[in-house]
C-alpha cells in the first residue's frame, strides 16, 4: 500500500487530494495546523472510500517543529507495518491580497516561510523517510505566470517553489524520486477569503472554459500525477486553470 503526506490536507485543495488519492489506493498522513475537527472529518471521508487515514498538527511556517514532526509521523508507519512512505504533496498555504505599496514585512516573511522556506526544509526532513522511486508535488500557482494586482509576494515565492521543483528532480533522480509542480488558476476555496459573485464572474470570463475551478479539479489531477502511469513526468511545472488568461 502507498502512503502520500499532504500538508495543510484538512481542507480545500489538500482534503480534495487526501479524498482522491484515497479512491485510487492511497494511503493518506493529512497534516492540519488550527482545525482538527475539519481534519477529523477528512479522515472520516478516506476512510468511508475504504482507505487509511491520519492527521497530525504542523505549522509549515515554523521550521523548528520539522523534527518532531518526523518523528511522529515515524510512529504512524507501525499502522502500516512501514518504515518509510512513498509521496509527499507540500499544499499547504494561505493567500494575502496587499499591493506591493502596503505590504510589511511581517506579511511577506509570512508568506515566504509558509511557501518557501516550509516545504524546502519540511522536504529535506522527510526525505530520509521516502521510499526509493517516489514523488513529491509542490503547489505552485497561476499567479506566477499572470501578474495579478495585489499577489505579488504570494506569486513571487510560487515562482520560487517551481524553480525549487526542478532542482529536487535532479538532486533526487540517483534515488529515482520524481519532483513536480502544479499550478492552479482560480478555484472556489476558502484562500484569501474566497471568492464573491462578481469576483467568480471575472475569473471565469478570463478562463477559456468559462468557469472557476473546483477543489476535486486539483485533487484529481494530483491523485493522476502520483500514478505509475505518470512515471516518467519529472522536473515539470503543470498549469491546472481551465485555459487561465491565454
Amino acid at each position: 500500500m502507498s502512503i502520500v503526506i499532504i500538508t495543510g490536507g484538512s481542507r480545500g485543495l489538500g482534503a480534495s487530494v487526501a479524498v482522491q488519492c484515497a479512491q485510487r489506493g492511497i494511503d493518506v498522513i493529512l497534516t492540519y495546523n488550527s482545525n482538527p475537527d475539519a481534519a477529523a472529518k477528512v479522515v472520516s471521508a478516506v476512510e468511508a472510500d475504504g482507505g487509511k487515514a491520519v492527521a497530525l498538527k504542523l505549522d509549515v511556517g515554523d521550521s523548528a517543529t520539522f523534527p518532531a514532526f518526523r518523528d511522529a509521523v515515524l510512529k504512524t508507519f507501525k499502522a502500516w507495518g512501514r518504515a518509510d512512505f512513498d509521496f509527499l504533496v507540500n499544499n499547504a498555504g494561505y493567500g494575502l491580497y496587499n499591493p506591493i505599496a502596503t505590504v510589511t514585512e511581517d506579511e511577506f516573511d509570512g508568506l515566504f516561510r509558509i511557501h518557501l522556506k516550509g516545504p524546502f526544509f519540511l522536504t529535506q526532513t522527510l526525505l530520509p523517510l521516502m521510499a526509493e522511486g517516489g514523488h513529491i508535488i509542490n503547489v505552485a500557482s497561476a499567479t506566477s505566470r499572470v501578474a495579478t494586482a495585489g499577489v505579488a509576494p504570494y506569486a513571487s515565492f510560487k515562482g520560487g517553489l517551481e524553480v525549487l521543483t526542478r532542482y529536487m528532480a535532479k538532486e533526487f533522480g540517483e534515488r529515482r524520486i520524481r519532483a513536480n509542480s502544479i499550478a492552479p488558476g482560480a478555484i472556489r476555496t476558502e484562500l484569501g477569503g474566497g471568492l464573491n459573485d462578481e469576483f467568480e464572474a471575472l475569473l471565469a470570463s478570463q478562463t477559456a472554459l468559462g468557469r472557476v475551478g473546483e477543489p476535486d479539479d486539483i485533487g484529481c489531477m494530483v491523485a493522476s500525477l502520483l500514478s505509475d502511469d505518470n512515471r516518467w513526468i519529472n522536473a515539470q511545472n503543470i498549469e491546472v486553470a481551465g485555459g487561465y488568461i491565454i
